[in-house]
């Protein structure tokens, strides 16, 4: 996902333990698909990524608050994939009961999600951030009730094994909760030169492309039901519009 303020250019506990499987393939998969960046860059993208998108979450902050109470009294085991410095979690994380694992390739984003968890309530306890790569999830099978991923499908490496391995954790029921940017109508000045600047994107946004669309490969992943919506934000410039919507498992 792309720092939005830099952006448009550049863009387990012992309570849950038995949830995490053995991390040895997802370790390789994440050398293989984001192997290991200096610690400056890991550290320069995570700071950008804790300061650089205050305006872009105010505006979008109506449209997460209607979608994250599809969470409320549903939901105990939530994964959030790509969750970077934890910017969603003071939507469901106050939730009582409620235990979240935080996916990131990003070691350096730990530090931010957990200050994030805390500022939103979760217990220590109750909150487990796991270094992978979300095409291979460190969790066993039907394992939580929720999947959120917000701004991710943009730069992960393959998009549909990420939706596969979404729908495997996933209880039968589940729901996967999603907010991404895809690329604009085929035609339109905006899809022109999302088209133009999509390499420059990928190389200095840590593989964000403008171009994905996100919405068919959700559609197709094999959920049984899947309702979105599309708008476009003023302050995510290159990167509109956005698909915000619910995937049944």
């Amino acid at each position: 996902m792309a720092a939005l303020g830099a952006a448009a250019l550049l863009p387990i506990h012992p309570s849950h333990a038995s949830d995490v499987s053995s991390p040895a393939d997802s370790m390789a998969m994440l050398n293989r698909l984001h192997p290991p960046r200096p610690d400056w860059y890991e550290e320069f993208y995570a700071t950008a990524m804790n300061t650089s998108m205050k305006s872009y979450e105010a505006e979008i902050e109506g449209y997460k608050s209607e979608l994250f109470a599809n969470l409320r009294g549903q939901a105990k085991q939530i994964l959030e994939i790509g969750i970077g410095t934890g910017p969603n979690l003071k939507y469901y994380a106050g939730e009582g009961g409620t235990s979240v694992y935080g996916v990131d390739p990003n070691r350096k984003m730990e530090k931010y999600a957990q200050a994030a968890a805390e500022t939103a309530g979760l217990p220590a306890a109750n909150f487990k951030f796991l270094h992978a790569v979300s095409e291979s999830l460190p969790l066993h099978d039907a394992s939580v009730d929720a999947v959120i991923g917000t701004l991710v499908l943009c730069s992960v490496a393959d998009v549909n094994l990420t939706l596969q391995e979404v729908r495997r954790v996933l209880k039968p029921g589940g729901i996967y909760l999603f907010v991404e940017h895809v690329a604009a109508a085929d035609g339109t000045a905006l899809r022109f030169v999302q088209g133009l600047l999509d390499p420059l994107q990928q190389a200095v946004a840590d593989g964000c492309h403008f171009t994905r669309k996100t919405g068919k490969n959700i559609s197709e992943a094999g959920f049984t039901n899947v309702d979105s919506r599309q708008v476009v934000l003023s302050t995510a410039s290159l990167i509109n519009p956005h698909i915000i919507g619910i995937a049944l498992n």
